[in-house]
């Protein structure tokens, strides 16, 4: 029987994907999904969340991208007096290294060798070009027309990336494999588990 049941804000459906493996993995309820559509639309709800927090625990997560210098600095900008039942956990510098850091899992995903994945994925500007970038140099034809934009397109990712990255998230990326690469990982890993 899980301990709680925790509901979670994410930016979109590869984060929604996330925060359901670190909920089943600290051995809660996942509770009602809120997925928004990115961080401009996720950040203006967190209060609400901060509020909801009194009566249900929340998992709220967010990419860090170039918003504040650390983590810390972001949560403490988007709610100043957070309520204990509210993880609001960021990701650095997106949710995209967190799946990098499971190396192996990763480059038997997107078919390439695993010295080509980094080693410190936090530390990377782009984490998701960075995926898409390796996902063109996969040796399977079906990763590279899923993940990578058609010539000509605007788009950054393929047609197919969030199914097929929210798809690998679910079957074979270890979030405990990810977190010795991942310190932000390792810190939500740690803090859901305490809930």
């Amino acid at each position: 029987m899980p301990r709680r049941e925790i509901n979670f804000a994410v930016e979109g459906p590869v984060d929604a994907a996330v925060a359901r493996r670190l909920i089943a993995l600290a051995g809660h309820g996942i509770g009602t999904p809120f997925i928004k559509g990115g961080k401009h639309q996720l950040d203006p709800k967190i209060a609400g969340y901060n509020v909801a927090a009194r009566h249900t625990p929340w998992l709220v997560l967010r990419d860090l991208d170039n918003d504040a210098p650390c983590g810390g600095a972001l949560v403490d900008r988007l709610v100043a007096e957070r309520h204990p039942d509210l993880l609001l956990r960021v990701a650095t510098r997106e949710v995209e290294a967190w799946l990098l850091a499971d190396r192996e899992a990763c480059a038997d995903f997107l078919a390439v060798p695993v010295g080509r994945i980094p080693e410190a994925p936090e530390a990377l500007d782009n984490p998701k070009q960075r995926l898409v970038q390796l996902a063109a140099g996969s040796r399977r034809r079906g990763v590279r027309q899923a993940l990578v934009p058609r010539p000509g397109s605007s788009r950054q990712v393929g047609p197919e990336y969030t199914t097929e990255v929210s798809a690998f998230v679910g079957a074979d990326w270890s979030p405990e494999r990810a977190a010795a690469a991942a310190p932000s990982l390792a810190r939500a890993i740690h803090r859901l588990s305490r809930l």
